[in-house]
């Protein structure tokens, strides 16, 4: 495991840098990209088996952002990483490029393995990658992040009955449970509690964590590896995580930073 206060370097780094994006492109979004970026960083420094110099190899491990709306979060980490040259991204948001509000499809882009934002749908395909390991006879692990909002969706709960029912053992969901949808706290929209309990009534392994610290974080994929049943990681996590007037505060769904507020996220983040 690389050391705990790296890994937290490289999440304020690129907190930053998603803010600076949300404000030079003029583009929302921001408090759904920010609660996921440690989870981001946990799966691509430690987690993932995949060569941002050999994208396709088929043994790779499969990573979906169901949650497409967050899609700044990948990008930038995507970059990081060496997927792409990161200039690329000073393209972002403008006529043509291939870098918009929601993932594009994987022939646009190295490191992408689904177009995603219509909610709902990332698992369903994550699933089916997964399946699709018995086929290819190759080692291979999928990872999913959904939102608490998608869990609105059917197709969620479907995909669920049928990975359970299929003993799918190399998927592993993450809940982003930041509590927030568009337009109002997550439990007021539906009932989603219990939410442990009922994935475990479809059948899943499920490990509940803060979804901001790196140790638990970590230790949650490595167990899921262990076990026999697809699992569940319900990631408690802050909407607006690493920014404090942008912490729990829904308005930042929509609004775009101030060249101030850009500043003083930058001093919070120590950048």
């Amino acid at each position: 495991m690389k050391d705990i206060e790296h890994l937290k370097s490289i999440a304020k780094n690129l907190r930053f840098q998603v803010i600076k994006n949300s404000y030079n492109s003029k583009t929302p979004h921001l408090g759904s990209c920010l609660s996921c970026i440690d989870l981001l960083v946990a799966l691509y420094w430690e987690v993932l088996k995949i060569d941002p110099k050999h994208p396709t190899e088929p043994n790779r491990d499969r990573f979906i952002l169901s949650k497409g709306h967050a899609a700044p979060a990948l990008f930038f980490t995507l970059a990081e990483k060496g997927f792409f040259d990161k200039k690329k991204l000073d393209n972002y948001g403008k006529d043509g490029s291939i870098f918009g509000e929601h993932p594009p499809a994987p022939k646009y882009l190295p490191g992408i393995e689904a177009a995603t934002g219509s909610l709902g749908h990332g698992m369903p395909m994550g699933v089916g990658m997964a399946l699709s390991k018995q086929l290819l006879k190759v080692d291979f692990n999928v990872f999913v992040i959904i939102s608490d909002g998608e869990c609105n969706e059917g197709s969620i709960w479907e995909a669920a009955m049928f990975a359970s029912a299929k003993k799918i053992d190399n998927l592993v969901i993450v809940i982003d449970y930041n509590k927030w949808q568009a337009t109002g706290r997550s439990k007021e929209t539906l009932t989603l509690e219990p939410l442990r309990e009922k994935w475990e009534a479809f059948g899943w392994e499920v490990i509940e964590i803060d979804g901001h610290k790196f140790p638990e974080i970590i230790k949650a994929f490595c167990d899921s590896k262990k076990l026999k049943k697809p699992t569940v990681i319900i990631a408690h996590t802050v909407k607006g995580k690493g920014v404090s007037f942008m912490e729990d505060d829904n308005n930042w769904h929509y609004r775009i930073p101030t060249h101030e507020e850009v500043e003083a996220a930058s001093l919070e983040l120590q950048i």
